[in-house]
């Protein structure tokens, strides 16, 4: 029987008592706390600890939960397919600027279909720890092997010793890739989606027997420089997003955070027209010229003014089936209480990376599968990433699946058909 807490009495329960007092105090201060930092009326991030997410923002079967001191930090997740024990588990990472709630569409068929299917909002997004970071923080915590810790704490509180698979979505999809190849018995295959694994690092090989020195390798970041120089100049997404500037341009846009949101989601879905990915010649600044704005941005833009052009209509967006204004509407309140700095935190680097060299040539060796949307520029902007992760950095490689209708935001904008292919990949025989 559930206990019912008691009726307090009025007079007693009234008493100005010194805890009250200081109660009080704390709460009128709140707001005067949250400043720049927060909306009206929420509490600014590392302050008064948040709830679950409100219900009647999920869909029927998944639920909202915070467990606490997961590899050091408190973890939102939402689940589906919690209430049968002994269920296998599906593990699902999201990207930038997403959160576990981008996984919504397709934890219900997963769940379905027999398994205990979670998401987390991944260490410095939405209501898990890390979000409330400053850009001269410690990058540390945010370096791949510090979240593959993440993701193993994960698991374990949640009672398991494995997961059927790990499936991640744009900055969770290199993560899922790793988690598979530095611990295959703990993620036993791996699904990534619209941004291809890049594989291990390569050691010098066979230096000390060398008869002469090797040859210098070529400077990997004069391309940036190439970009700068061109007419008009352009510059990297991935290197705006490890500026101080960008948290703030995105975080308080001109035009507002929510049309931000809606702005840079359609430009990068199957909605915009204008996306029409191929496959480019060469890792060079001529071709990464030819990739959209959103990727390739004019040089005195930041993200906020590069998507405002692209604003969909009011009809449009009432005809927006895969994200309607109320589902975007959750996005946009939890970035506006904690900025976009704990997401763009994994564009940065971290000290600790040069610890990945632990799994040099080493290959992901459980089965695994990519998915990405037809209309997604995503798959193509590293050239020759995808034809690598089939042929290079993988061993049971079960295919490429790139999907109808969809850019981006692949299990979003077709998530029946991802849902499909997922089941249809966690089915076969092993």
């Amino acid at each position: 029987m559930q206990d019912v807490p008691h009726a307090p009495h009025p007079a007693r329960d009234a008493r100005p008592t010194r805890r009250r007092i200081l109660q009080a105090l704390a709460i009128a201060a709140a707001p005067l706390a949250t400043g720049a930092r927060g909306l009206a009326g929420q509490a600014p991030v590392g302050t008064v600890p948040l709830g679950p997410l409100n219900p009647a923002v999920l869909p029927a079967g998944i639920r909202s939960r915070l467990l606490e001191n997961i590899n050091g930090i408190r973890m939102h997740i939402l689940e589906a397919g919690f209430e049968t024990p002994g269920r296998q588990a599906l593990l699902l990472l999201h990207g930038f600027p997403e959160l576990a709630y981008s996984w919504r569409k397709v934890m219900g068929p997963l769940a379905a279909a027999g398994f205990h299917v979670f998401a987390p909002d991944v260490r410095g997004y939405g209501r898990s720890g890390g979000a409330g970071v400053q850009y001269t923080d410690d990058l540390r915590p945010f370096g791949t092997v510090n979240r593959i810790r993440d993701m193993l704490a994960l698991v374990s509180a949640l009672g398991y010793r494995s997961v059927a698979a790990v499936i991640g979505h744009d900055q969770g999809s290199p993560l899922a890739g790793w988690c598979a190849c530095a611990r295959p018995d703990v993620f036993r295959s791996v699904v990534m989606m619209s941004a291809p694994f890049g594989g291990t690092p390569v050691l010098p090989f066979n230096t000390a027997n060398a008869s002469t020195s090797p040859a210098p390798a070529g400077n990997p970041n004069a391309i940036y420089d190439e970009l700068a120089r061109l007419t008009p100049p352009r510059k990297h997404y991935q290197r705006y997003y490890q500026t101080a500037a960008a948290n703030e341009n995105m975080w308080h846009a001109a035009q507002g955070l929510h049309a931000f949101l809606r702005a840079y989601y359609h430009m990068k879905s199957g909605d915009w027209t204008q996306n029409q990915p191929h496959p480019l010649a060469a890792r060079s600044a001529s071709e990464w010229a030819r990739l959209p704005r959103y990727y390739v941005m004019d040089l005195d833009k930041g993200m906020a003014e590069q998507v405002a052009p692209e604003m969909p209509s009011a009809a449009a967006i009432a005809a927006c089936k895969w994200l309607p204004d109320a589902e975007l509407r959750v996005y946009s309140e939890e970035y506006g209480r904690t900025g976009f700095q704990g997401g763009l935190n994994g564009y940065r680097g971290s000290p600790g990376d040069g610890d990945l060299q632990l799994f040099a040539g080493r290959t992901i060796d459980v089965p695994s599968m990519f998915i990405g949307g037809k209309s997604d520029w995503g798959v193509y902007q590293n050239p020759g990433a995808l034809e690598r992760l089939e042929k290079n950095h993988t061993t049971k490689y079960q295919g490429t699946r790139l999907v109808d209708g969809a850019g981006h935001w692949v299990q979003q904008e077709q998530a029946e058909v991802v849902s499909r292919h997922l089941l249809d990949f966690l089915r076969r025989p092993v």
